[in-house]
């Protein structure tokens, strides 16, 4: 494991919010509460009313809970403490940053007691990485598709039209076309590769998300997983989990999940802090409230399911 344990500043929240108070008032940290003012004390207060001092990891450690339970808090603020690479931007706030910093970890360990490092190329994965990723293939092959057409009649052109006179380099890629267009050695599908370039194939969006993760996941690195089966159907989500426990068990991949998915959450070995808790407390998959709900209503059901 490259991440042994992360520690929240719960003790130093009031410090952090003084020091803020302060210089937005412009004043001294005594003063602070006179004078000063704070507009939004996120991330303080979400952790201290549920215990939360520690995160302990495992391999695969998943944090689990409702919207405002603090799961994707804890994913950013472990991201930003290891400089962990993002591309989407997140709601952020005034102390993130000092909450960030006060924030300390220890790295994992071998057998042998050697501490690990964060790899490189470690980082934080978003629901909105992935629906941004499908945004830009759409709209890439929609660009591609104008492109074709505009090929189509320009391969026309130059396979039955005038000849291109060369008259400096600028022409010479037009001529060296032409030249193999009129040649046969250039079929017009691959002048059209050439020229328009290869539309991503986009199958169901639950597909694609997935094929996103194949794409993106490298072995013996530590990812940060900000709800990843979202657009995804249950069979993708068994797709999605088996993919992430072959990675932990035999590529060397750390992962920290945030998600409320029974598929995700009995992945082997988890480890599971309920935040919907409090205090937040390890459990078994099986005992959070969200799986009793569903072996309830299929309890419930359970008629409909047997055989005739």
């Amino acid at each position: 494991m490259y991440l042994g344990s992360f520690t929240l500043p719960i003790d130093r929240e009031e410090e952090l919010i003084i020091k803020r108070m302060a210089q937005n008032g412009n004043t001294e940290p005594r003063l602070a509460w006179k004078y000063g003012y704070i507009d939004n004390e996120y991330p303080c207060g979400i952790f201290g009313r549920k215990g939360l001092r520690e995160i302990v990891f495992r391999q695969v450690t998943i944090f689990y809970g409702g919207n405002g339970s603090g799961k994707s808090t804890l994913l950013n603020l472990i991201a930003a403490k290891l400089q962990l690479k993002r591309i989407a931007p997140f709601n952020s706030s005034e102390l993130f940053d000092a909450y960030a910093e006060a924030c300390r970890f220890a790295p994992g360990e071998d057998d042998e007691g050697v501490r690990h490092r964060i790899p490189d190329g470690s980082r934080i994965i978003t629901s909105d990485d992935i629906f941004d990723y499908m945004l830009a293939v759409r709209t890439n092959n929609a660009e591609i598709k104008e492109e074709i057409e505009r090929g189509r009649a320009e391969y026309k052109r130059l396979k039955y039209g005038e000849t291109v006179k060369f008259n400096g380099m600028e022409d010479y890629d037009a001529l060296r076309l032409q030249v193999m267009a009129r040649s046969g050695s250039l079929s017009r599908r691959e002048f059209l590769r050439r020229t328009a370039g290869t539309e991503v194939k986009l199958n169901s969006n639950g597909e694609t998300a997935l094929a996103y993760f194949e794409q993106k996941l490298r072995n013996d690195t530590l990812y940060c997983l900000d709800e990843p089966e979202n657009s995804m159907s249950p069979r993708m989500q068994l797709e999605l989990q088996r993919m992430l426990e072959e990675m932990a068990r035999y590529c060397g991949c750390q992962f920290i999940i945030a998600t409320h998915s029974p598929f995700l959450l009995s992945m082997d070995g988890a480890r599971i802090y309920d935040l919907d808790a409090e205090p937040a407390e390890v459990r078994n998959w099986w005992e959070l409230e969200n799986i009793r709900i569903y072996r309830e209503f299929f309890e419930r059901h359970s008629r409909l399911f047997e055989d005739d």
